[in-house]
């Protein structure tokens, strides 16, 4: 069972909708006793970052993420989920996020020609054998929704870029935690194949 985490703040019927599809049986909750029940979490999200955060901690999604995190859960954030998993975002200065990955969240810079908030599909280019890319081919189309893009501190948990008037880290993961800014639950057969492929994935920290 897949738990999708919700805070008020998060895209959960696509989600749920989509795993459902794949045959994946999911939950929409933030009740501990599901939370520690799931084999696998789902942190989506949409809206700004510090509303998020105190969502989060008015559940207590937030320690919950980090015992599931030290625990070995595979966990997934995507768009506003991947921020959130990162130290903080220039969209909310002086609100901490969760600390599971390292670097920044900032806003994209205007360019010439390039709307903002970045709304449509981008190929990206794939990089570190991401375990959510397995059997999709190079160069898949994605759909992102954003204003604000991340720069991972350290590229070996970059598993996938794009470029929208700067180059986006689109996607990261490091053993249990997996996380893509753009949404797979809307991005046709290859946003569903990452969808399977970390429905397969197996916790623990062995």
């Amino acid at each position: 069972m897949i738990a999708i985490l919700d805070y008020d703040a998060g895209n959960l019927k696509s989600v749920e909708k989509a795993l459902a599809f794949l045959g994946e049986g999911s939950v929409i909750t933030r009740e501990r006793k599901e939370v520690k029940k799931a084999e696998k979490l789902i942190l989506p999200g949409v809206g700004s970052f510090g509303f998020a955060m105190e969502q989060l901690k008015k559940y207590e999604i937030d320690k919950m993420l980090q015992e599931a995190a030290a625990e070995g859960k595979p966990l997934l954030g995507i768009c506003l989920g991947l921020q959130l998993m990162f130290d903080g975002s220039e969209e909310s200065e002086g609100i901490e996020g969760l600390h599971l990955f390292e670097g920044e969240i900032v806003r994209i810079p205007d360019c010439a020609g390039l709307k903002i908030p970045h709304i449509g599909w981008n190929s990206l280019e794939l990089r570190n054998d991401g375990r959510l890319f397995e059997g999709i081919g190079k160069e898949p189309y994605v759909y992102f929704v954003h204003s604000y893009y991340l720069k991972a501190k350290e590229e070996r948990i970059v598993t996938a870029f794009t470029e929208y008037g700067v180059t986006i880290h689109a996607s990261v993961e490091w053993g249990n935690l997996f996380a893509c800014q753009f949404h797979p639950e809307k991005s046709s057969g290859a946003g569903l194949k990452m969808l399977s492929n970390f429905a397969k994935i197996q916790g623990g920290n062995g």
